[in-house]
């Protein structure tokens, strides 16, 4: 199945290069054109709606993720979501990060002071987590759901016990490198929280993202904050606390506008065929790559895994993959290679063609 016509870009090259950015799609990028054209011909005018257009983003992210939409906020980028959570809580906070997660989750949390300990993203990451959290005794986990440098993914199964063994455990996910590809009920997950940019998996371009939480959250931010009087102003009426922390100021309608329309694309596609595209490519990427030596133990081991790998690189390879039109990243010590529904495999037989020239 093509995606060309959807996706330009597929036209020019093979790309394996979502985990750093998703692709715009042809749909979207007619509506973002009307949007513009709308603020061109009203100039104010076109906002005098943005409330209500707002909302409707918020109520399509609930349905999408089926969280609550009273508990679903708009934010430009996961890192501004996750420092607002952050300066929330209490300073005596225990934290359980995961060694080389994405800098945007373990920096503001070591910056602010938090104590912190580490758990190993390896082939038994699931048990190092649960042997941190029986030792440290933390009093949140947080971390990536997917690990953004070597693709390794959490068991999704394993934090729903988790949290029903640790229920005042605070769980919670950066959703960036997994949400998008697969059907995901975050009420009945084990998660707390959940934030995500949208300019990965989710297609929808920058600044544009999420934040969701569960309703027990609440009462353990922005306690400072809570006898202090809401802002009276008709256009701030209705806020919430955590509401005017989270979607502070204006909110741009081209960029929440353009998830809205990321959320049409994929639910017109159908999670379950992203999902199973996914898996197949994704199986047999991991087996090849497997069979060349060129994974590690940690995911070669695993049974569950996403699209993304990290495999050895040298200067010859970087060329030859460059002049065959291959887009990757170079991450640490290798290239990371990443597989959406729009990649084919022949798509997976030209990298591998590369990777066997000598």
């Amino acid at each position: 199945m093509s995606f060309i016509a959807q996706f330009p870009v597929l036209a020019n090259c093979s790309y394996l290069n979502t985990a750093s950015s998703g692709i715009l799609s042809t749909s979207i990028v007619e509506w973002r054109k009307s949007h513009d054209e709308d603020f061109i011909q009203r100039g104010s005018n076109f906002r005098l709606q943005q409330r209500e257009f707002l909302q409707d983003v918020r109520e399509h992210v609930a349905r999408f993720f089926h969280s609550k939409v009273e508990n679903t906020f708009l934010v430009q980028n996961l890192s501004i979501a996750f420092n607002t959570f952050l300066d929330g809580l209490s300073p005596d906070h225990k934290f359980l990060l995961v060694a080389s997660d994405y800098p945007s989750i373990n920096y503001p949390v070591e910056s602010r002071g938090f104590n912190c300990d580490y758990a190993l993203a390896d082939e038994n990451f699931e048990q190092n987590i649960l042997a941190k959290i029986e030792s440290f005794k933390p009093s949140v986990l947080a971390l990536s759901l997917v690990q953004y440098a070597s693709g390794i993914k959490i068991d999704l199964n394993f934090l729903k016990r988790l949290k029903e063994n640790y229920p005042d455990l605070l769980i919670v996910g950066d959703g960036t490198q997994f949400c998008g590809t697969t059907a995901f009920n975050f009420e009945e997950s084990g998660l707390d929280v959940l934030m995500s940019s949208g300019y990965k998996w989710m297609l929808s371009g920058y600044g544009n993202g999420f934040a969701l939480l569960k309703d027990q959250v609440s009462q353990h931010l922005y306690q400072d904050r809570i006898n202090c009087p809401l802002p009276t102003e008709p256009f701030l009426k209705d806020r919430s606390l955590l509401s005017l922390c989270f979607e502070p100021g204006h909110l741009d309608t081209l960029n929440f506008g353009t998830l809205k329309q990321s959320i049409l694309l994929i639910e017109s596609l159908g999670t379950d065929f992203i999902a199973n595209r996914l898996a197949s490519i994704g199986e047999m990427a991991k087996k090849a790559l497997t069979a060349r030596g060129l994974l590690s133990n940690a995911v070669a081991a695993r049974d569950q895994h996403s699209t993304i790998f990290n495999i050895p690189t040298n200067t010859e390879l970087n060329q030859r993959l460059q002049e065959a039109n291959i887009i990757v990243s170079p991450r640490g010590d290798g290239l990371r290679l990443s597989f959406y529904f729009y990649n084919t495999v022949e798509d997976l037989e030209k990298l591998l063609r590369i990777l066997d020239q000598k």
